[in-house]
């Protein structure tokens, strides 16, 4: 497996979001050349089906996908990545799809950890070099946990990048398939590390502080301020389902990741937030379980 390290701002590409449109028309359109829209025209420019069996992987996104906090304090460990990962203990998408021995020649990873929807364009452009059947996308953790929740990425941004980065996607790989998952719940990850003191300790460190400082605080504003970010997920999860949905080769997750009741077992024993090797093999198992399905969730 090849995996993308660097950690590095991503530049922000401003493409039109009209891209999106044309594109997706193109592809729905089920009119011959001539405008008859006979059956025989509509059946031959029908939307592409969704591939359950992909032969290759690229993976974009963040911490989690890079398997941050893991393996060991504060770093990196992509070898136990849900979406490309050659941990036989997680088994992740890619081994699971294309097996053990072809996996590492034909997945890619992209992620970087801290990355926000804004870096998604370059991220993309990254895997759509590969000319993957298959793009995971996990994003937008990072978007809401910020230094404070006032500063968390505006929905609307939110919206733009995500469209803008498809539309980049289709136009350098319009074959690839995409497979988004949802952004985790952040409210539950808080709720099963709070009353650790060493965990306290860790998040001091700058994880998420909009949803983790002052874990203990039952004070109203931290309160509202919590509710405040977890409102904010669940509007990234929106987008993330609308702007997918629009796109004929793209799977949203259904919620799928946001509503698993991820626990202490799942859980990095450094920081209990980010996913350990058990809660990799969780989201492993969901993709999966996504990808492979005959239809996309409900």
């Amino acid at each position: 497996m090849r995996t993308t390290a660097p950690r590095r701002r991503a530049r922000r590409t401003f493409a039109g979001a009209a891209v999106v449109a044309v594109l997706l028309g193109g592809a729905l359109a089920g009119c011959g050349p001539g405008g008859s829209g006979g059956e025989g025209d509509r059946g031959a420019r029908s939307a592409p089906r969704w591939n359950t069996a992909p032969a290759s992987v690229a993976a974009v996104g963040d911490s989690i996908t890079r398997g941050f906090d893991a393996c060991s304090v504060l770093a990196d460990c992509p070898e136990v990545s849900w979406a490309t990962g050659n941990d036989p203990a997680v088994r992740s998408l890619a081994t699971r799809l294309l097996g053990e021995a072809q996996a590492p020649a034909r997945s890619w990873n992209h992620a970087v950890t801290g990355s926000r929807m804004a870096d998604l364009t370059e991220q993309l452009a990254e895997a759509a070099a590969n000319k993957p059947e298959l793009v995971t996308v996990m994003v937008g953790s990072n978007d809401a946990c910020r230094p404070t929740a006032s500063s968390m990425t505006p929905v609307a941004d939110f919206r733009s990048g995500f469209e803008q980065a498809l539309a980049g996607l289709r136009a350098a790989s319009p074959a690839s398939q995409v497979y988004v998952s949802s952004v985790p719940d952040l409210q539950r990850l808080w709720e099963q590390g709070k009353d650790l003191p060493m965990v306290r300790q860790v998040w001091k460190l700058g994880i998420c502080q909009s949803m983790l400082a002052d874990p203990l605080s039952a004070a109203s504003g931290a309160t509202a301020r919590r509710e405040q970010v977890r409102a904010r997920v669940v509007e990234y999860n929106e987008v993330l389902r609308e702007v997918c949905a629009k796109d004929p080769l793209c799977r949203y997750d259904g919620g799928a990741v946001f509503q698993y009741p991820f626990d202490a077992q799942q859980l990095s024993r450094w920081d209990w937030f980010h996913p350990g090797r058990d809660g990799q093999a969780r989201l492993a198992e969901l993709a999966h379980r996504q990808v492979t399905a005959a239809d996309p969730p409900r």
